[in-house]
């Protein structure tokens, strides 16, 4: 019986739009990588003040900077292969840099370049055929108009045909026929002259280092309507300056898994599909850990009710 069960829901879901399906994301996705070595300077998006302390306090103030930056431990490798289909990804030049190389960053640089991790992903979409994954680029920082043309001629030679163009109609079923793998959502206006570019993915960011704030802001969202296509239920907290001073010896790990219990218990209630209070994708931080992208997945069977 559990078996047919499956088989139907795989049916369905094979027919059914993907905006209307529940995806596990990961917020910030490459933190995995910060540079450690405190050769690189904070991000610019940095307070002044944190700038100033690291500039004459490094050794004391980069442990902070880094417990409070990383937001996953996991490769992107690692994250894909646990379940994870939409990937926050931020992208920076850094200064001073005469290359075109470009980075991740979230308080300070990673070490890997964009281009590794790229071609970490179509590696990955070669070995499974069958999956699709939505790669967000957005937060742009140090991005001239060559960087950011030089960065979108690297995501089509990686990705080649496996792009999907922003008119298809983004079923399973259609997806597998075409063969394409990747959609891409770019938060620049040069999207507009790339059909394989798709516009920026919203993304409800709470701002919250509460579980219970975060739930009640993403409720309060709710209630205004399903967005048009694809859009993110950021269930990553968000600490302040005075939340990290007052809590010295805790971390971003240490607060997201004290509050994965009443994350967690939330995200178990949410249900996908076009109504008005569904969800789409739900992304948070450390998703390997706190059985979060199981719970997520799981969800889609409640599709299943819609044609009972």
């Amino acid at each position: 019986m559990l078996l047919l069960i499956y088989l139907y829901l795989f049916i369905y879901l094979f027919i059914y739009l993907f905006i209307y399906l529940f995806y596990q994301g990961s917020h910030n996705s490459i933190t995995y990588c910060l540079d450690k070595n405190n050769r690189s300077p904070v991000d610019h998006t940095q307070p002044d003040f944190l700038k100033r302390l690291d500039k004459y306090m490094k050794p004391l103030i980069r442990p902070f900077v880094y417990k409070w930056s990383i937001t996953q431990e996991s490769t992107m490798k690692e994250q894909l292969d646990e379940g994870v289909r939409y990937c926050d990804l931020r992208i920076a030049h850094k200064p001073n840099d005469d290359s075109r190389n470009l980075y991740f960053y979230h308080g300070v640089y990673t070490t890997i370049t964009v281009e590794v991790v790229l071609k970490e992903i179509r590696e990955w979409l070669e070995a499974h055929p069958k999956e699709v994954v939505i790669l967000s680029f957005s937060h742009f920082l140090g991005l001239s108009q060559d960087l950011h043309q030089h960065l979108i001629h690297s995501i089509q030679n990686t990705f080649g045909p496996k792009l999907c163009p922003k008119y298809e109609t983004v079923t399973l079923r259609n997806l597998w026929r075409l063969g394409y793998q990747v959609i891409i959502s770019y938060e620049n206006d040069i999207m507009n002259f790339y059909d394989d570019l798709w516009p920026h993915i919203s993304y409800w960011w709470a701002n919250k280092c509460k579980a219970e704030a975060l739930i009640r802001e993403i409720e309060r969202r709710k209630q205004h309507g399903r967005p048009d296509g694809f859009f993110v239920a950021g269930i990553n907290l968000t600490e302040d300056a005075k939340y990290i001073v007052s809590h010295p010896t805790e971390s971003l790990n240490g607060l997201v898994m004290s509050t994965y219990p009443v994350l967690l218990e939330w995200v178990q209630k949410q249900s996908p599909g076009s109504g008005p209070g569904a969800i789409n994708i739900i992304a948070g931080d450390f998703v390997k850990e706190g059985q979060l992208v199981p719970a997520v997945i799981s969800l889609n069977e409640k599709l299943l009710n819609c044609t009972s």
